[in-house]
């Protein structure tokens, strides 16, 4: 079965950064896009980043868009997340899931991300 295996998230200060890997396993990844998407207490998902089955097409939400980037090992079946000048903005639990922003059917059990002094 579809196996999503996040980690790299932690306590960073403001500016600072983080990187997120996720490990893939149970379904053909070079199939398939790739998306992150985060949750803040009390509020619902929100769509991070996508990254397309070739690894060469991204879409960013305008949110993190210029501060982050997703990228892909289509060999190593992971995805990642580098995530750069961090504000409390960007605080929450963050999920590796299967599929396109509007199409995803799986996810991780997610890695907290806190940004605080």
């Amino acid at each position: 079965q579809v196996q999503l295996v996040e980690s790299g998230g932690g306590l960073v200060q403001p500016g600072g950064s983080l990187r997120l890997s996720c490990a893939a396993s149970g379904f053909t990844f070079s199939n398939y896009a790739m998306t992150w998407v985060r949750q803040a207490v009390g509020k619902e998902d929100e769509w991070v980043a996508t990254v397309y089955s070739g690894g060469d097409i991204t879409g960013y939400a305008d949110s993190v868009q210029g501060r982050f980037t997703i990228s892909r090992d289509n060999v190593k079946n992971m995805v990642y997340l580098e995530m750069n000048s961090l504000t409390p903005e960007d605080t929450g639990v963050y999920y590796c899931t299967k599929g396109a922003r509007f199409t995803t059917t799986d996810r991780g059990q997610g890695t907290q991300v806190t940004v605080s002094s």
